[in-house]
């Protein structure tokens, strides 16, 4: 006959306790109600409206959000950042909360911030080509021009019937984003108060801009403006920011604050966020209160 030990019969009762106290927790488990709780709702941070857009022969996602100040009355008017490649799946919601963080903590004043949902980024972004190699990163690209118009003439207008605003005006974008930011400047100075490029892909069309920027600049009419360039360590775009910031160097218009920021520790893919806070914070930064 097989016979327990007092030892192994303790130890075979105490496994026999656990293993049926676990199976009445998972029964008592089953049975409670689960807790009260509501359903999901949407998190709205913004307001989003469309524009059917004439210069564009499309319907256009705009995006909008007001960072203000603890102190900022809620009507009070504010300046305006617009901003391509502004879909919540693109850069809005980092650059609205980089926008809300840097306000609450007295860094930049408040601001409206008006992103742009691409559609065809590649075409809107982007100017003329002679290089074969640029037409192949989309079926249609070049389309700058048309892409400014609907700014300037439609969303401007737009923006400024919906809501309350200063007057002043900014407009930041990286990567090709930033190549529209330079051209707009260069073409059209008196669009924005404030243009904000961060590694604009300037190597566009064999560099064009950078090699026609003082015949550009030598056209532009006189204006108190501010142009922020910044770079990371990506060769082919540091380098042609460089040739810009040259020519800016030698003949920058009169009433034109420029500024470029060398960021060789970040990359194409890491600089937005950082040359964004330092931007902010150096061509927004509060008025100094009068002594």
């Amino acid at each position: 006959m097989h016979r327990f030990s007092p030892t192994r019969l303790s130890l075979h009762l105490a496994t026999a306790l656990l293993l049926s106290g676990s199976a009445a927790f998972q029964l008592a488990s089953a049975a409670a109600p689960a807790t009260a709780a509501s359903a999901a709702t949407p998190l709205v941070i913004g307001e989003s409206f469309v524009i059917d857009s004439k210069a564009l022969k499309e319907k256009r996602h705009i995006n909008v959000y007001m960072a203000r100040a603890w102190d900022t009355p809620p009507d009070a008017p504010l300046p305006v950042l617009y901003m391509p490649d502004g879909g919540v799946a693109e850069d809005f919601l980092h650059v609205a909360g980089l926008l809300q963080v840097s306000v609450a903590n007295g860094t930049m004043r408040p601001f409206m911030l008006v992103g742009m949902q691409n559609t065809q980024r590649r075409r809107d972004l982007t100017g003329p080509t002679e290089n074969a190699e640029d037409r192949k990163i989309a079926p249609v690209v070049g389309g700058a021009s048309a892409y400014r118009d609907f700014i300037r003439d439609e969303l401007m207008p737009e923006v400024k019937r919906r809501y309350r605003t200063t007057g002043e005006t900014a407009i930041v974008g990286e990567s090709l984003a930033g190549l529209f930011v330079v051209e707009t400047y260069l073409l059209e100075p008196q669009m924005f108060d404030h243009y904000l490029a961060f590694d604009p892909s300037l190597w566009w069309n064999h560099g064009a801009l950078p090699r026609q920027a003082a015949a550009l600049l030598a056209k532009g009419k006189p204006g108190k403006r501010s142009l922020y360039l910044a770079s990371s360590s990506e060769t082919g775009i540091a380098v042609e920011v460089q040739r810009l910031s040259e020519v800016l160097e030698k003949q920058a218009p009169p009433g034109l604050q420029w500024h470029q920021e060398k960021m060789p520790a970040e990359t194409h893919g890491t600089i937005y966020h950082p040359a964004a806070l330092k931007a902010f914070r150096d061509v927004f930064k509060p008025a100094t209160p009068a002594q």
